[in-house]
């Protein structure tokens, strides 16, 4: 198993994890795509007087996000991914990011991944190479038995991703997610391993 932190690189690809001094770059990416994503971000449920929310906690600063995301990478639980492209010999870009959540061993073996990409670069098939790529990483190295990808209805773009990533759809989840503002539908395209571990 390759130890975090994970380096996968398909031509001028690369899927690593986003670093402290990448600050700057993720912040400025975010910002000019705040409009593009909103409609697609997990938000937090208002709850009742007696349960509040603020048991997770606040929402975490840039810090703590690249702290929570090696010490998940550590423990193999999650790979949180910046999806760069390489533009020179030794520079690169920031054009997203992609995630293998929530894994599980045992008899489970799976996982879910989740992803998202500057306009900028929108339609131009990087997505679908990095959710292959990162499958095929999580086929190989972690020998998971299944992964999902969890869309909203509307979302046609991420729907292609899915299907040309060779996932199939296996059903509806209704109210699945709390994504932007409200508990949303997802529709569930799952992708098992090729590969026979008995």
């Amino acid at each position: 198993m390759q130890p975090w932190p994970v380096h996968i690189v398909d031509r001028e690809l690369v899927l690593r994890p986003i670093r402290y001094r990448d600050r700057g770059d993720w912040k400025r990416l975010r910002n000019q795509n705040s409009a593009w994503l909103q409609p697609w971000e997990a938000t937090r449920p208002r709850l009742g007087a007696d349960i509040s929310s603020e048991a997770e906690g606040p929402v975490p600063g840039y810090l703590q996000m690249i702290r929570y995301y090696n010490a998940e990478g550590r423990k193999l639980r999650a790979f949180s991914l910046g999806i760069w492209l390489k533009t020179g010999p030794k520079s690169e870009k920031l054009i997203g990011q992609i995630t293998l959540g929530g894994i599980v061993f045992g008899a489970y073996r799976g996982a879910h991944i989740g992803y998202w990409i500057s306009e900028e670069y929108a339609n131009r098939g990087y997505t679908t190479r990095a959710v292959m790529a990162l499958t095929d990483f999580a086929f190989r190295e972690l020998a998971l038995h299944r992964i999902e990808i969890n869309i909203r209805p509307e979302n046609e773009a991420s729907k292609k991703v899915a299907e040309k990533s060779g996932y199939i759809f296996e059903g509806l989840r209704p109210r699945y997610l709390h994504i932007s503002g409200d508990w949303r539908d997802h529709l569930t395209f799952v992708r098992e391993n090729p590969h026979n571990f008995n």
